[in-house]
């Protein structure tokens, strides 16, 4: 993985020059100004500080940025993650979420080496809209408190949204007046305007100039340190095994969110990079750096696909865009602490919550339910609830358990054909039979042969009559286990007790195998195996005219 990274780095750095420098600086500069007020959002989404997002987002793209299995990854502070950190923080405050990213760090790193980079393949894009709509639920709920300048009650943000109907909903004001001016502002943003000048920067700029002048009470960010090691930090004095285990299953969302969120970052990405990520070394580098980041007082970082892609488009040529960036965060760190810190919550409330809404993967919407797709519906609507209701982990693993279920569902639809030899299909291929019995069949299995079929196939296979010969055409079977080999087997057993004889044709290679393997073919007779259905019915109507004269 070393000697890759090291080649990857010598190819990507070839012919670099004050030019391509100057780009990687201008896409910098862009991205900072889209990941600054975003970094601020989370960090506070997240139950913790303004500063803790900030932290995040400079260690990120300084160190993720540096190891990044790709060029083009920026990684940060995200929405998704702000769905977890939430709840884990009201349970175990502001240390939890520094243990549990520790170790979530170790994991990925752990999930690199075990070259797990391609499991983001594996899930199905249905269940990855519905994660992440369901992500964008949780975020939004989670931020009518700070929106609506409340407090409500409960830990899940569903529960929160009860507590409104329960408790009463006293609304303030001016709190609701400045994050709707914000969500006003990001929506009637033009376009092209957004592509210099991020909306959520100038929705955020534009409340600043307000309550300068009105001076409103409302909730503040709060201090912004001018440092990159804050007072709240991951210390290992305070650390004890009892604690690991604990937060183990905490970590292991944390890091199979940030597992999911990166992979499928680098993959839309590399599409407009024409690029491809090295998903092992990803993971890697996402673990160093959310090993790193709580030692700061930061928050888990994942590769954020806003940020990736606006550095793609401004035109960043190196990795060293993503660097430049958190050089960019710095600098804001020291030069604008006194401004950020007197921007209302309300504000981040409205950036998140229209982040929220757009992060939803709206074309991959459109097409499941414009075309009507009702497994890819199901699966959407099942993930999207459980995200909600649930654990995210729970949400993926309930969303993928769904969807095999379905497979199987599916492929248990086994095809069986059962029809009479036609003298007229044999002659146009060239095979000339007076007459071919009556009582000679031939079925058809289209299908795969498992537990599920058993009851099919053996009920439709035992309900013929009068055959004298029944010839199993299996070039449509392309698997079958155990318990469709059995049910073959006493099929078979049944029509020889019976008189009836029993051919195979067509038989795949595997298949063949575990045949022979089960002692079928033995059973059978290999001089009963034929390549084609009409190599046996030769077979069968000369054993039909010996027997004939036999009697």
């Amino acid at each position: 993985m070393l000697k890759q990274y090291i080649a990857d780095l010598q190819s990507e750095f070839t012919g670099y020059n004050k030019q391509k420098f100057s780009r990687d600086v201008m896409a910098g500069l862009t991205v900072t100004a889209v990941a600054l007020p975003l970094a601020l959002a989370f960090g506070v989404g997240s139950g913790a500080t303004a500063a803790s997002g900030l932290i995040t987002a400079i260690i990120a793209g300084l160190v993720i940025g540096a190891f990044s299995g790709a060029s083009f990854q920026i990684s940060g502070p995200t929405g998704a993650m702000t769905a977890i950190l939430i709840m884990l923080v009201q349970k175990y405050g502001l240390n939890g979420i520094f243990i549990a990213g520790f170790l979530a760090g170790i994991i990925l790193v752990v999930a690199g080496f075990f070259k797990l980079g391609r499991i983001i393949y594996f899930i199905p894009s249905s269940v990855i809209s519905g994660f992440t709509s369901g992500i964008a639920i949780v975020i939004a709920l989670g931020q009518l408190d700070n929106l609506f300048g409340v407090k409500s009650t409960g830990s899940l943000a569903i529960t929160k949204v009860y507590s409104y109907f329960t408790n009463g909903f006293p609304l303030d004001i001016p709190t609701f007046a400045l994050g709707l001016a914000v969500i006003v502002t990001m929506i009637i943003w033009p376009k092209k305007w957004n592509e210099k000048f991020p909306s959520s920067l100038a929705g955020l700029i534009i409340v600043l100039i307000i309550n300068h002048f009105l001076k409103l009470d409302v909730a503040m960010v709060g201090e912004i340190p001018k440092t990159i090691l804050l007072q709240d930090r991951l210390s290992f004095q305070s650390l004890t095994i009892a604690q690991f285990w604990d937060f183990l299953v905490p970590a292991m969302s944390i890091a199979a969110l940030a597992m999911i969120e990166s992979l499928l970052c680098g993959a839309s990405a590399g599409k407009l990079k024409k690029e491809k990520l090295n998903g092992d070394r990803e993971l890697v580098a996402q673990g160093i750096g959310n090993i790193l980041i709580p030692l700061f007082g930061g928050v888990p970082a994942t590769a954020a696909i806003a940020r990736t892609s606006v550095a793609i488009k401004s035109g960043g040529e190196t990795r060293m865009t993503g660097i430049l960036h958190a050089v960019g965060l710095l600098l804001s760190m020291f030069l604008l602490a006194p401004v950020m810190s007197a921007i209302p919550l309300s504000a981040l409330a409205g950036v998140l919550i229209v982040t929220a809404w757009r992060m939803n993967d709206w074309e991959n919407i459109h097409y499941i339910f414009d075309h009507k797709f009702k497994s890819g519906i199901a699966k959407f609507f099942i993930t999207m609830c459980a995200t909600v209701v649930l654990d995210l982990t729970q949400a993926i693993i309930i969303g993928v358990a769904f969807s095999a279920f379905l497979i199987v569902v599916r492929i248990t639809d086994i095809d069986i054909t059962i029809s009479e030899v036609e003298n007229e299909r044999l002659e146009e291929i060239g095979i000339n039979i007076p007459s071919v019995p009556e009582h000679i069949r031939v079925a058809y299995l289209t299908g795969t042969i498992f537990f599920a079929v058993v009851e099919k196939l053996t009920s439709q296979l035992a309900e013929m009559e009068n055959t004298t010969v029944l010839i199993l055409s299996m070039r449509g079977v392309p698997v079958i286990d155990l318990s469709g080999l059995q049910a073959l087997t006493e099929l078979t057993a049944h029509y020889q007790e019976s008189g009836t004889t029993v051919m195979l044709t067509s038989v795949q290679p595997k298949v063949l195998e575990v045949l022979k393997r089960g002692g079928l073919i033995d059973m059978i007779g290999e001089d009963h195996v034929f390549k084609s259905a009409e190599y046996a019915i030769v077979c069968a109507n000369e054993e039909h005219i010996h027997k004939s004269y036999q009697y």
